[in-house]
């Protein structure tokens, strides 16, 4: 077995004697164990999750699913660019959804704002979709929806070719398609990317980068 449990682990005696687990001498990717723990992927706030190592090409159509929970303002939750100016990118910024879409001909951004005293800040989990459609965009957040009109009609293909960065993405990397550098810290769950008939649900755990990410639980509070 190469890899760690995803588990709890406490109490453990060697000999009689009970390990110390509060100062050990090195530490690596070891998270706290919550009382009360929710199915998904934490993200502490410090980093990001890179999935799709060979590249994910977005083309003219893509259906983006995930949950999110945070009690933060600000944070990138999803983007995919290339060495171009062609990106996608889904980031909270001041309290509101922007879903940022650029085929070539410029950038395009539909916006989802809470009315009233909502807030999709509130440490509750928040349904998000995002579609792009050739040359539309489309936004609905807890059954919300929220679309926007194109000037760019003829451009229709995102030609993207680099990994599906969450969360965040690493200092070196540029995302033409995201305002915010800041590292989305909260939960996200059931994150799904759909062509066509092609539904792909994503682990976390595969990733092949993960920092500051804990792909198999959520604290059940912000603690």
């Amino acid at each position: 077995v190469t890899h760690s449990i995803p588990a709890c682990i406490g109490s453990m005696t060697i000999n009689g004697k009970q390990l110390d687990n509060e100062s050990p001498v090195s530490i690596f990717a070891v998270n706290k164990c919550y009382e009360t723990v929710q199915d998904g992927t934490f993200f502490d706030g410090s980093g990001f999750a890179a999935l799709v190592r060979e590249g994910y090409k977005v083309r003219s159509d893509v259906n983006i699913t995930l949950e999110f929970r945070t009690t933060a303002a600000h944070g990138v939750l999803l983007g995919v660019s290339s060495a171009r100016v062609d990106a996608i990118g889904l980031e909270i910024v001041h309290g509101k959804v922007l879903f940022h879409v650029n085929n070539g001909a410029g950038r395009l951004t539909a916006s989802y704002e809470p009315r009233g005293t909502k807030s999709l800040c509130d440490g509750k989990w928040h349904k998000l979709q995002a579609n792009k459609s050739k040359h539309h965009i489309s936004l609905i957040i807890d059954g919300n929806l929220v679309h926007t009109d194109n000037p760019y009609v003829q451009s229709t293909s995102a030609d993207t070719n680099n990994p599906i960065y969450v969360g965040g993405y690493p200092a070196d990397v540029k995302q033409n398609c995201l305002t915010s550098k800041t590292s989305f810290r909260g939960c996200l769950r059931n994150l799904v990317l759909t062509k066509g008939q092609h539904r792909e649900l994503f682990d976390f755990s595969r990733a092949f980068d993960l920092r500051g990410v804990f792909p198999h639980s959520c604290p059940g509070a912000e603690h």
